[in-house]
């Protein structure tokens, strides 16, 4: 096990919520959020309008299973320990997935998550929840009748005042299941404070996806995990955010896993991922959902790449729009193994899926997952110009 690598029982025993300064980096505070669940993935972090900071993620016992559910655990402002999980979704039947919190302009707080029965993401719904401050949350509703649509990424607001939330269609090859292989970017547009939405495809986005829309420079960059573990891609807009160019790689590997890009107070552009890609690897799994399907995953169009270690987890800036990310830092260090999504025999090591926001004081928020037993929880210091 690599130094600084945790086993399960170790993780177990530190999922306590209580803040930690590093031992030998300084201006490094971690925590192992609180959470009943064997299975911890996705996470996602939003500072709610009374100033905590809030982490929602999913967690059951193995991605796809109906036992899957959202889940939210709040850092109140100087305290030392993260809240209980909450949990937020109950539906029994079906597994809830990816959680994207948002404040809303005049302060409401939404959730928005992906419903789908099993494996199925082909068959996906959005749902929301609603609540005025991020601590009681109304009844779920269903985001349109969009079926097959995942989000990962929060809404911007267009020119116009426009809420534009980012997904992606999850595309059934002709034949076989989903892999992911046919999937293409999509921005979902209100211009009525979320009460319909209207879909808007990407061009040029085959194999592009959880699209994450940086507001702040004209033009306004968007980036995408590459279902194909090549390389983070890009794409740009001129008008807002109302439509998008083609997503083109840029220089920083992805192995077909979650990315997460925000613009600093300084103009930079910071981003957690993997900079790893299937070049450098041979591993290599069916599809997603391989452990809990039976049968043939995939079809003869289903080129999507699966089993790319997620690892090292890094935090890397670009001074020129996301074109280049020349500093990179390492986050955490390991094999990354994520030919299996088992979290409960300790058998997933992967570092993956990272949520990162920028506090008023400029120190920087990390989310992500750690062996898909639990969600780790960084706060760095601002970086440095």
């Amino acid at each position: 096990m690599p130094p600084g690598e945790l086993a399960r029982p170790q993780i177990e025993a530190r999922m306590d919520g209580v803040l930690h300064r590093h031992a030998t980096e300084t201006d490094r505070i971690e925590a192992f959020l609180p959470s009943p669940c064997v299975q911890n993935h996705a996470a996602f972090l939003a500072l709610l309008p009374g100033g905590a900071l809030a982490c929602a993620w999913f967690g059951g016992t193995m991605e796809g299973k109906s036992d899957i559910s959202i889940w939210l655990s709040r850092l109140a402002p100087c305290a030392s320990r993260w809240s209980p999980a909450e949990r937020l979704s109950h539906a029994p039947d079906r597994s809830e997935q990816n959680p994207v919190l948002w404040v809303a302009p005049g302060g409401e707080v939404w959730l928005f998550h992906t419903s789908q029965p099993g494996g199925r993401q082909d068959e996906c719904e959005i749902h929301v929840r609603r609540s005025p401050d991020g601590m009681r949350f109304g009844p779920v509703q269903r985001l349109g009748d969009f079926r097959g649509v995942f989000v990962r990424q929060p809404p911007i607001l267009g020119p116009g005042g426009e809420w534009i939330l980012p997904g992606f269609r999850c595309v059934t090859p002709p034949e076989g299941r989903w892999t992911g292989g046919l999937d293409t970017a999509v921005t979902l547009v209100s211009r009525d404070q979320g009460a319909s939405w209207a879909a808007v495809e990407v061009p040029g986005s085959l194999g592009a996806v959880h699209m994450n829309p940086v507001p702040g420079s004209v033009p306004m960059p968007a980036f995408y995990r590459d279902r194909f573990a090549q390389a983070v891609r890009r794409s740009l807009s001129t008008d807002g955010g109302l439509t998008w160019g083609p997503a083109d790689p840029v220089d920083l590997p992805n192995n077909n896993s979650s990315i997460q890009v925000v613009r600093l107070a300084d103009g930079r552009l910071a981003l957690v991922g993997n900079p790893t890609n299937a070049l450098m690897s041979d591993q290599r799994r069916a599809s997603l959902y391989d452990e809990i399907e039976e049968g043939d995953a995939g079809g003869p169009m289903g080129t999507a790449v699966w089993g790319v270690p997620r690892a090292p987890l890094v935090l890397a800036l670009s001074a020129d729009g996301g074109g280049t990310f020349p500093l990179r830092r390492s986050l955490e260090q390991g094999s990354g193994y994520c030919l299996s999504n088992n979290s409960e025999e300790g058998l997933n090591k992967e570092y993956s899926y990272p949520s990162i926001l920028q506090g008023p004081d400029g120190a920087l928020h990390i989310a992500y997952t750690y062996h898909r037993r639990a969600i780790k929880y960084l706060r760095l210091d601002a970086p440095p110009a």
